[in-house]
């Protein structure tokens, strides 16, 4: 029989409950069946000779990765100022979007939550739910390769992400703040703009921050799919096998992004 210690440190017995104790076998052995299922779907479709090769597949591209060809740095600066204008750019845009999209699902602030609302939601869950290297995909095949469609593809992203912090953030202001505004007769635009936009500002400057650092590390592979940005510069070499130029690319994307992650840590913190 089962026991249970008392705060006394005494051991008390527990009587069990069958039904307890079979659901939670028939849970311990269906998640077993479920392991075992994908566990063999996924070695049926693996070619075991390359895993079994890869650490020495590993050791040589390290080889002729290192040391890096830094030299090729000076190659750089563009394709990383592109990256940084895709995710600051990007940035900026789709807060512009976001703002009216957040106000509009917001349940105290949406003009309808039968027809409006639900089409508020509906933009930040399907903003969200695609990738931003598949919209930039889909984007190269539209408005061509470059530039261009990496920004419109970290816009498109960040729309859901922005929108959806923004709307908890705007349902979650104080009311009395909000009522005792519109108790002196104010207009709606007035009760937006001097009882709910100076609660939410702090959400939001933490929202534009957390999310520009999150669009640093994405632009950086868009040019993979030649949307632009030091990730074309890595898929050329890596289709020519110049492996000290991806050892260097990785490096200063690694840089990049920890002074992206530094910069935000520190707005935030002075905005908290």
């Amino acid at each position: 029989m089962p026991t249970s210690t008392k705060a006394n440190g005494v051991k008390a017995w527990q009587l069990r409950d069958r039904k307890g104790q079979l659901l939670n076998w028939a849970m311990w052995m269906g998640t077993a069946i479920i392991f075992y299922v994908s566990w063999m779907k996924i070695s049926d479709q693996t070619t075991w000779f390359f895993v079994y090769d890869a650490p020495r597949i590993a050791a040589d591209i390290s080889n002729r990765a290192f040391p890096p060809r830094w030299e090729y740095v000076l190659q750089l600066g563009k394709p990383v100022w592109d990256t940084l204008n895709i995710a600051t750019l990007g940035t900026i845009f789709a807060l512009i979007m976001a703002v009216p999209v957040a106000f509009l699902a917001a349940q105290n602030t949406t003009p309808s939550k039968i027809f409006v609302r639900p089409l508020a939601l509906l933009i930040i869950v399907s903003t969200r739910s695609v990738n931003s290297l598949i919209w930039a995909l889909l984007l190269v095949s539209i408005v061509g390769p470059g530039v261009f469609a990496g920004l419109i593809a970290i816009s498109i992203r960040s729309i859901g992400f922005c929108a959806k912090l923004l709307y908890e953030a705007i349902e979650e202001i104080d009311e009395t703040q909000v009522e005792a505004i519109r108790a002196t007769g104010a207009s709606g635009w007035q009760v937006m703009v001097y009882g709910i936009v100076p609660q939410i500002l702090p959400a939001f400057a933490g929202i534009a921050v957390f999310r520009w650092d999150i669009n640093i590390r994405e632009s950086t592979v868009l040019g993979l799919v030649g949307a632009g940005g030091i990730g074309l510069q890595l898929q050329s070499s890596l289709n020519v096998l110049a492996w000290p130029q991806v050892s260097l690319i990785l490096l200063v994307i690694l840089v990049a992004v920890v002074i992206g992650e530094y910069v935000s840590a520190k707005v935030r913190g002075a905005i908290i």
